[in-house]
This record gives C-alpha cells, sequence and structure tokens, in this order.
C-alpha cells in the first residue's frame, strides 16, 4: 500500500498541533521561570556565558570500560552518571539527520565481505567496506577499506535515492517522540538538533581520500551531494519545527586535522557554506518563538585555530572538542574569543598521567574558564584504556569543585 506522506504527517501531528498553537496563542512557547528546573537554568547560564556560573559535570565518553570491568571497578550494572557524579545537562537531542555518516533510509544491508582470519570485512549501513576484529565491531577505530560512490553514477544509484526526504519511515514514532520533548521544552530543556557536518558526511561517501580529489576532479559532484544534504535536513528540521523551536544546531564536521583544516578556506565557502547559510536561514525563518536565538554549534576534531573566524561568517557561535593533542587550548581561545562557547578541551593524556598532571591540568583550566562562563568541561574524545580507574575517580573529584 503507498502511503501519502502529507496525510500521514497530518495526522499523527493533529494533536500536537492543537495544543502547540493554543500554547503558541497564549504566549507560551517559553517555559514559566518557575517551571524550569535547576538544570535547565544551568545550561541556560552556559549559553549565556554567565561568569562563575556552576559549570556542568559530563564527560565526551568512553574507549576504557573493557578495562575498567575486567578490573572490577564496575560492572555491566552500574550506573556511570552516578558513579561519576555527572548531571542532567536538560540538552535535548533531536536526530534523523545521520550520525558520523549520511542518513540513509533504508541503509545499505550489513553483511560480511570476507573472512580474513582474526578480521572479517564487512559491509556497514553506510556502505562502507569496513575492516573489523572478528566479534568486535566497537570501542576502537576500523580501517575503512572502500566508500559507495565513485562517480555521479554510483551516487545516482546506490545513494541519492537513499536520502529521500519523503520516505514514511523517517517519520515512524515522531509523535511519541514529540510528545516527550515537548515535555521537557515545558521544563526549560534546550532543544538540541543534531546533524552529520557536510565534510563528514562527503566523507563517509567518498572516503577521505576520494573526497579530496573530486571537490577538483567532479565539482558537480559535490554540489549534487551537498544540495541533497541540504534538501534533507531541511525537510526533516521543518517538521521538527511544527512542535518545537530549536535551540541549538550542532553541525557534526570533523574538517580538521593536526595542523588545521582539510581543505582550504576558500573551498569552504564554496561547497559547504552556502549550503549552510540556507539551512540556518530556513530554520531561523520557521521557529515558533520568532525571539529565540539559534545556536550554531561546530563540533571538528584537529587544529581548529584556522576556521574559528571562517566559521563565525555563518553564525557560528558554539565550538567543540578543542582536541589538546592538536596544539587547541581552551583557556587561549576562551580570552580571544569571549562570545564563543566552548565544550571540551580537557587533555585525555594527561587523564593518563597521573594525580599530580591532573591536579595542575586542572588549576590551569578550571579557575579561568569558570569566571569567564560559557564552558562545558569534557576530555577531547572518549577516555582512553590508557586511565587509571582511580585516576579518573580523582579528576571527577577535583571537577566537583567547579559545580556551583
Amino acid at each position: 500500500m503507498t502511503i501519502n506522506h502529507v496525510e500521514y504527517m497530518d495526522k499523527i501531528r493533529k494533536i500536537n498541533v492543537i495544543d502547540l498553537l493554543k500554547n503558541k496563542k497564549e504566549g507560551k512557547t517559553m517555559p514559566d521561570s518557575n517551571k524550569i528546573s535547576p538544570a535547565a537554568k544551568k545550561i541556560r547560564d552556559f549559553y549565556a556565558i554567565k561568569p562563575n556560573a556552576g559549570i556542568i559535570q559530563t564527560d565526551f565518553g568512553f574507549y576504557c570500560l573493557d578495562k575498567w570491568k575486567s578490573q572490577g571497578h564496575i560492572t555491566d550494572r552500574t550506573n556511570l552518571s552516578e558513579l561519576f557524579m555527572y548531571e542532567d545537562t536538560a540538552i535535548v537531542g533531536i536526530g534523523g539527520l545521520g550520525g558520523c555518516e549520511a542518513a540513509f533510509s533504508p541503509g545499505f544491508e550489513v553483511k560480511v565481505l570476507e573472512d580474513r582470519g582474526d578480521y572479517e570485512l564487512v559491509q556497514d549501513f553506510a556502505g562502507r567496506h569496513v575492516l573489523y576484529f572478528k566479534g568486535r565491531r566497537s570501542g576502537f577505530m576500523p580501517e575503512y577499506v572502500d566508500h559507495p560512490v565513485k562517480d555521479m553514477k554510483s551516487w545516482e544509484e546506490k545513494c541519492r535515492w537513499r536520502m529521500d526526504p519523503n520516505s514514511p519511515e523517517r517519520y515512524a514514532g515522531l509523535e511519541k517522540n514529540m510528545r516527550n520533548i515537548i515535555k521537557s521544552v515545558q521544563e526549560g530543556g534546550v532543544v538540541q538538533q543534531y546533524s552529520v557536518g557536510g565534510y563528514m558526511y562527503l566523507r563517509s561517501l567518498m572516503g577521505p581520500e576520494g573526497v579530496l580529489y573530486k571537490f577538483y576532479d567532479e565539482p558537480e559532484l559535490i554540489h549534487d551531494c551537498m544540495k541533497t544534504w541540504f534538501e534533507l535536513a531541511d525537510k526533516i528540521t521543518a517538521e521538527h519545527q511544527k512542535y518545537v523551536a530549536i535551540d541549538e544546531l550542532l553541525l557534526d564536521e570533523d574538517i580538521c586535522y593536526k595542523n588545521g583544516p582539510l581543505i582550504s578556506p576558500d573551498m569552504i565557502k564554496e561547497f559547504l557554506f552556502p549550503y549552510y547559510q540556507q539551512l540556518i536561514a530556513n530554520i531561523k525563518s520557521r521557529q515558533i518563538d520568532k525571539t529565540r536565538h539559534l545556536f550554531v554549534h561546530v563540533a571538528t576534531d584537529g587544529f581548529v585555530y584556522p576556521v574559528i573566524d571562517l566559521y563565525k561568517q555563518i553564525g557560528m557561535d558554539y565550538m567543540s572538542p578543542f582536541e589538546v593533542a592538536a596544539d587547541c587550548d581552551v583557556v587561549e581561545v576562551g580570552k580571544k574569543y569571549p562570545d564563543l562557547l566552548i565544550r571540551g578541551g580537557i587533555d585525555k593524556r594527561i587523564l593518563a598521567a597521573g594525580r599530580e598532571a591532573i591536579d595542575r591540568e586542572i588549576d590551569r583550566i578550571m579557575p579561568v574558564m569558570k569566571k569567564r562562563g560559557g564552558y562545558i568541561p569534557t576530555c577531547d574524545h572518549g577516555v582512553p584504556e590508557e586511565v587509571d580507574f582511580n585516576d579518573y575517580m580523582h579528576y571527577r573529584e577535583r571537577m566537583q569543585e567547579f559545580r556551583h
């Protein structure tokens, strides 16, 4: 049976849209300040870059959990948030626009292509051929052997149709998800729309080397891929905005390496910015609450200094994770850009260097950044296996000094 997308969306939105329009008419697009949760007040202080505000306690992620489990420090039932004294960030995430890959629907069939003894070559959901340890597909950086897009023909035949913004399966569960999000918004939660950034999206299609050649050899292919990215992102965000205002647009970009951007500023402006600027403009024009500021968050590894001013041209006011191994220093950045929201910047290598090194790093960074405001400290990547559990607990206990 063919499903009419318009009728389908109208049906599942019926109750919520009536409530939403009623609230809008009554001026209730923002929650009553008396009903905002403590976590929501704290995250709003972050966005406001409020000096000396309590700093939210959270972290990036982990690569050390298997080791810590084997040592008996944690179990599968351990509540890591409680153990590590994390806080509710009051950030309400909305997806639907990919992860580190294109937002395919349907995805490619996941299947083993070749048994290589201790390894297996797998086709993943993004159409890439990936070499994994046999029986283990996470917790390490796999080797990407091949990617699905080689030219315009392979793009059209294998991938473009998987990014149809009108495919009904993209909206399965939307009503239930939005009901939960609206409830969080009523308590002051911040709505974050996540999207794979243009460069990381292109890299997932063509590979880190292949995409660099395509910028020169087939620019029309790059533009067609980005036009498709934009059309999907625009449609999905428009659907979400029928329910809620978006507070933050997170573009997961990964466009830098240790020495700076992987493509030139002129190429960024030509191939990425037109699509970003149009998407940002469209999201702003659709906001239920026209007074709401849209925070544009760009996440990229590597040495980011050369692109900060560049991305500020499209309205970026938030950046992460400031990889210390690539010579990023959040104290330095915070001083130079007092209006920039900052997340990350805690050296994962320092966490593995013992308590004295941890204390020195905390004492160098945290008092300055707390006084400044607008900072969420996290490890600049997942906590590595080399970090001792007790040293990490010492780090978490020290960070509580900046909680209030």
